[in-house]
């Protein structure tokens, strides 16, 4: 579409002039560009350009358009012409006014011919006085309309409204411009004065005036009426001779065929606009020429197509379903028919024509020759479109001579040597394999790719060619198109050939060799390619042609063209056949074992079978079969060649063995079946089959099991007799080329020793005896695991954290008491690696017979049960890295536990009791602290319980801070830390006491950490030392913070330790009172049956500040026994709480006599014994 010209491929846009007062024609232009629809503008200067400009040319009609009629029309010819007047000229002095009348004359004189439409503009000032006078002067001198007189004020606030009313007038009388031009040339159409080829000129015009004014539907029908009296003068009109003739009815018709379709897609009638593509295309199809410019008709079809497939690549409407079709239509457009891409392939395809063809003209052509005189390159396009003349050049003059079809067929052919049609074509077909695989529509984008690739061939561009031959053989392939794929193959080993590459060359002819083709199939071999006819011959031609040359028997000249192509020592050739390959149908290998399990050392079946789909028998040297583990390959020697004449490899250690042949037939499996023997265990697979043919090329099949082998895509519907790789179907249909090898028995024990739990804190032993029974222990590694028996984490902590005994809940910590045969080993040979839940240790040689030992030392941080694992991994034969090894798994699952259960408790002294405020009104968050009083003693119970199945041993027990700031704010009195000997059955609870003086009032103090050491209990049972160290342990508990605060009331009871029944004691209760403030206190006193009592029952008292204030009673007992005395309570009033003692703090044991006690022997008795 680029060909065309712009003014064809883009719609007019009306055309106005401005003419005087240049300073404003800026502003008024940018104004008509941006207004809808945009106004184009020739700014003049003066008056007199505008006579220039209206120049009326002359010629004599010889054609139907004029080349640059619509360019005039569009550039140089306006359809309004606005006058500029200043007012000051208008309304001066009377020589300005004769200048103003001189230039509206000139004005109307020189667009009088042309019918063109004028408007006044006078440009006035913001304070001038306009005369109605003068301006109706100046309208009656230019013979104009009131409303086509226009004030024009360039002050910034009339501007707009000035340009508004510009553009409005220059539109309308623009309007009226092209309506009158278009009815002035209808009139000459009905009239029927004009000749045909008028009749089209007069319509085309019509038409292009009615696109002026933005009437669509107008100009359609002339460039229609245009299109059909331009079809009825094919046979009639006699201007110029037969070729150019054509040629020129062609050009006319496709600029008229390029409108009409640009009106109906910007309509949006899609429908409509392909079935008048395919009307115009019908019309002219059949319209050839002469023979010797045949290529033009082709190039032509195909401009056409590529225009269309352009207009609808740019056009936005959507595309229509079948079903809304118009009904009138003789036949319903296919769905590609509304795709560009199908336009642009068949733009291609005529390019493709226009080039054979004018190869043919040129081959033919008389004119090509020494004595050309050039006379083609003066030749020019005419003034009409389609026509050409010859420019004759006279000195400084030059005139136009038409030119006869001879001349005219050496012009076109020498233009179309010029261009090489090739990359256009590539072109074409790269927009065309894009759109189709946008769509998805694989098999037209690789038809495309097909043409792309023949193009490159044909440009000597082997190595892009080859490209995309290569993604068009691969659909081929997937989809079994064989006659199709063999073409292509055929331009790939031409390719190879071309560019000297052996191993694709060898490739692709023994894929051409292998491919299911026979004598039916074949084509002819003019469209066949390269690759010849697709034939059984032409296979087994190649497959001789590809075997000698491989085997170095064939003459370079017998193979076309390789000379420089040679297989020899320095340069073998080796082929890989993978699982996709397509080179399987070439060689296909199937191996099964026949047994799934194999044991150690034990000699077990495999069947190798072998598939060649080649034309001709082929005779490999020598296979060699490989697995995975490297010491059971083995190599199959041709029994039916001499060992002089056998293919002898490098030197391996593997096994040699024999078949009686190793001749592959056409579709006919070779089974060949042998022994194998592993003494590795694991997983035995067979790899791969490496086939030898000749000295210097080798073929590497990838090994496939019989039950999960694909169908080859290209025979896979070929009708072939079935057969199974295996003589066994059961097999072919189970077989795998994989076996499992057993691991042989192990002949060593593993025993892990350990009994009993595990305490939290303590280093556990785990005793762990290898002992060899049969085998002897070469490379021996031992390794240990820890696993959580519930299934959750033990430790795994991030690498980047510290670690520590919290993130840890069991820890392996090493291994003690390695029992080394040799110590000089211990560090070249010795492997140790240790981590918290993984441990790897190397075992010395041992022996059979002998023994070795070590112990597992493991700490629990945190209660959990775990499960063990040993795995003694060894070589029973020798100490290479890749012997076999023989693994032993040993399991134990160990409990941890907690060893001890610490908890506290505290208490106040002996009938003695304080006023807590935080008890009485307790604060939101006070139940977390336990409340003391401040500077008053208070006793702290540990307790701390045997919570196992282990009798432990109490080595100490005390109360550590961590800084010195608890030390001064508070006092604990322990005692003495050591314990003795005390020793803790199994549930049996341990306490101790002690005294806490807080010296400092804080809502939050922390008391310190209890440590409690311990151990366990060395009894009888238990002297071997082998499930623990003799290590001491220490379990800490950190006591919880307390709340201290001022009691401001202190009660105390004071009364002897003991009564006799009847002797009268004194009962005392004194109230202390420890603020600067009074306190007012009520006490009550209950009667008791066993006392009788003297003193106040109730009463209110007044204790002044630091002071105390006693309450006294006398008291009798009357009964025996623990007695609980009268017991009182308080109440103080400032803060309304009440208080009283335990129940505990009031009993008293009465005796029914006077007790007599020895207390002096007592006393003395420790005394002596300590001397």
């Amino acid at each position: 579409m680029e060909e065309y010209p712009e003014e064809l491929r883009s719609p007019p846009v009306a055309l106005v002039a401005l003419v005087g007062c240049s300073e404003h024609h800026g502003a008024m232009t940018t104004h008509l560009l941006s207004h809808q629809p945009p106004i184009n503008t020739l700014a003049l200067p003066d008056f007199s350009k505008l006579t220039h400009l209206l120049q009326r040319s002359s010629s004599s009609p010889g054609g139907f358009l004029k080349r640059d009629w619509l360019v005039k029309h569009r550039t140089k010819i306006p359809a309004v012409v606005a006058a500029l007047f200043s007012w000051d000229h208008v309304s001066g002095d009377p020589a300005q006014w004769v200048q103003v009348c001189s230039d509206l004359d000139d004005i109307k004189a020189a667009i009088r011919p042309k019918n063109t439409k004028l408007l006044l503009l006078v440009v006035v000032g913001k304070s001038e006085d306009i005369s109605e006078d003068r301006l109706l002067a100046l309208r009656k001198r230019a013979e104009v309309d009131s409303k086509y007189l226009l004030l024009y004020n360039p002050d910034p606030s009339q501007l707009d409204n000035s340009l508004q009313r510009l553009s409005a007038s220059f539109a309308e009388l623009g309007a009226t411009f092209y309506k009158e031009e278009g009815r002035r040339i209808k009139a000459r159409i009905e009239k029927n004065f004009s000749t045909p080829d008028l009749q089209v000129r007069y319509c085309f015009k019509v038409a292009v005036y009615a696109e002026f004014r933005g009437d669509w539907a107008e100009a359609l029908r002339f460039y229609e009426d245009a299109y059909y009296a331009l079809r009825e003068m094919i046979a009639t009109l006699t201007r110029l001779s037969p070729i150019q003739r054509l040629f020129e009815i062609k050009t006319v018709a496709e600029h008229l065929h390029f409108k009409i379709c640009t009106l109906l897609l910007h309509g949006g009638k899609l429908n409509e606009a392909v079935t008048w593509f395919c009307q115009h295309i019908g019309s002219y199809k059949s319209l050839v020429g002469a023979p010797e410019v045949i290529f033009l008709h082709w190039e032509w079809l195909s401009r056409q197509f590529l225009v269309f497939a352009e207009l609808l690549d740019s056009s936005s409407t959507t595309l229509p379903s079948t079903s809304s079709q118009p009904l009138g239509t003789d036949q319903l457009l296919s769905e590609w028919e509304f795709h560009p891409a199908y336009y642009y392939q068949s733009a291609a395809q005529y390019m493709m024509e226009k080039r054979s063809a004018l190869d043919l003209a040129v081959s033919n052509s008389e004119t090509f020759n020494e004595n050309d005189d050039g006379s083609a390159e003066s030749v020019i396009p005419s003034v009409y479109i389609g026509q050409f003349a010859r420019l004759l050049e006279q000195g400084d003059d030059s005139a136009i001579q038409s030119i006869t079809d001879d001349e005219y067929t050496r012009y076109v052919i020498a233009e179309g040597k010029r261009f090489q049609d090739n990359f256009e074509i590539i072109a074409l077909l790269k927009k065309c394999t894009e759109m189709y695989s946008n769509h998805k529509v694989q098999r037209m984008g690789s038809l495309c790719a097909f043409q792309i690739a023949r193009e490159y061939f044909s440009l000597g561009d082997f190595s892009n060619g080859k490209q995309f031959f290569d993604g068009v053989a691969n659909l081929y392939r997937e989809e079994g198109w064989i006659t199709l794929l063999w073409e292509v193959l055929g331009y790939l080993r031409e390719c190879s050939r071309k560019q000297g590459a052996i191993k694709e060359f060898v490739e692709v002819s023994l894929e051409m060799a292998a491919l299911p083709v026979s004598m039916v199939d074949g084509i002819q071999s003019s469209k066949c390619g390269p690759g010849g006819p697709a034939s059984l011959e032409q296979r087994e031609l190649i497959h001789r042609e590809i075997f000698a040359f491989i085997s170095g028997e064939a003459r370079l000249e017998f193979l076309n063209g390789l000379d420089d192509l040679k297989v020899t020592g320095d340069n073998t050739l080796h082929l890989e056949i993978d699982l996709v390959s397509p080179l399987r149908s070439v060689l296909l290998a199937s191996v099964a074992f026949h047994e799934q399990i194999i044991k150690s050392g034990v000699s077990s079946l495999i069947t190798i079978s072998l598939l060649s789909h080649l034309p001709l028998p082929i005779e490999i040297d020598q296979l060699e079969v490989q697995f995975n583990q490297a010491q059971c390959n083995f190599i199959i020697m041709n029994a039916q060649k001499s060992p002089l004449e056998a293919v002898q490899s490098e030197q391996h250690d593997h096994r040699m063995e024999s078949a009686p042949s190793l001749t592959l037939t056409t579709n006919k499996w070779l089974r060949l079946t042998y022994d194998i023997k592993s003494e590795q265990s694991g997983k035995l697979e067979c790899t791969s089959i490496i086939a030898k043919i000749g000295p210097h090329f080798t073929i590497c099949c990838r090994a496939e099991s019989p039950a999960s082998m694909d169908d080859l895509p290209v025979w896979k519907f070929e009708n072939l007799v079935e057969t199974f790789p295996t003589k066994d179907p059961a097999l072919s249909f189970s077989g795998q080329k994989a076996a499992q090898v057993e691991e042989p028995e192990p002949q060593v024990d593993v025993t892990l020793g350990a009994s009993g739990p595990a305490l939290v804190g303590e280093r556990f032993l785990v005793p762990v005896t290898i002992a060899s029974r049969g085998h002897a222990i070469y490379a021996g590694e031992m390794k240990i695991n820890l696993v959580d028996v519930r299934g959750g984490g033990l430790f795994s902590p991030r690498e980047s954290e510290p670690l520590s005994l919290d993130t840890h809940h069991v820890e392996l910590l090493g291994i003690v008491g390695a029992e080394w045969e040799d110590e000089s080993r211990k560090g070249s040979d010795k492997i140790m690696k240790i981590q918290q839940s993984f441990g790897l240790v190397s075992v010395p040689f041992l022996k059979i017979g002998e023994s070795w030992s070590c112990k597992l030392e493991i700490m629990w941080h945190r209660p959990k049960p775990i499960m063990l694992f040993v795995s003694l991994g060894y070589s029973p034969i020798s100490c290479e890295l890749n012997a076999q090894k023989v693994n032993v798994h040993q399991t134990l699952q160990i409990e941890g536990k907690d060893a001890v259960l610490i908890d506290q408790h505290f208490m106040l002294p002996f009938r003695k009791d304080s006023l807590l405020l935080s008890k009485v009104k307790p604060a939101p968050d006070s139940s977390q602290f336990s409340p003391l009083p401040l500077h008053e003693s208070t006793v702290l119970v540990v307790s701390a319980k045997n919570c196992c199945e282990v009798t432990l041993q109490l080595l100490s027990m005390a109360i550590k801070v961590d800084d010195g700031a608890t030390e001064k704010s508070c006092s604990i009195q322990h005692g003495n830390e050591d314990l003795g000997t005390a020793v803790l059955v199994p549930g049996e609870e341990f306490k101790k006491v002690f005294n806490v003086i807080p010296n400092l009032d804080s809502s939050k103090l922390r008391l310190g950490v209890v440590h409690l050491k311990w151990k366990r209990h060395c009894g009888i049972e238990d002297r071997s030392g082998l499930t623990v160290t003799d290590s001491k342990v220490v379990t800490k508990h950190e006591l919880p913070d307390v709340h201290v605060e001022l009691s401001p009331i202190i009660v105390n009871l004071e009364c002897p330790p003991y009564a006799i029944v009847g002797d009268s004691f004194m009962y005392h209760v004194k109230i202390r009172n420890q603020t600067e403030l009074l306190q007012e206190v009520k006490f009550s006193l209950a009667d008791s049956q066993t006392f009788v009592l003297s003193g106040s029952h109730s009463d209110t008292v007044f204790v002044l500040p630091k002071s105390e204030h006693v309450l006294r009673y006398k008291v009798v007992p009357l009964v025996s026994g623990l007695q609980q005395l009268p017991r009182i309570s308080l109440t103080s009033v400032r803060y309304s709480a009440r208080f009283q003692l335990s129940v505990a703090a009031s009993n008293v044991f009465v005796f029914p006599s006077k007790p007599h006690c020895n207390t002096e022997k007592r006393v003395e008795e420790p005394a002596a014994a300590a001397d």
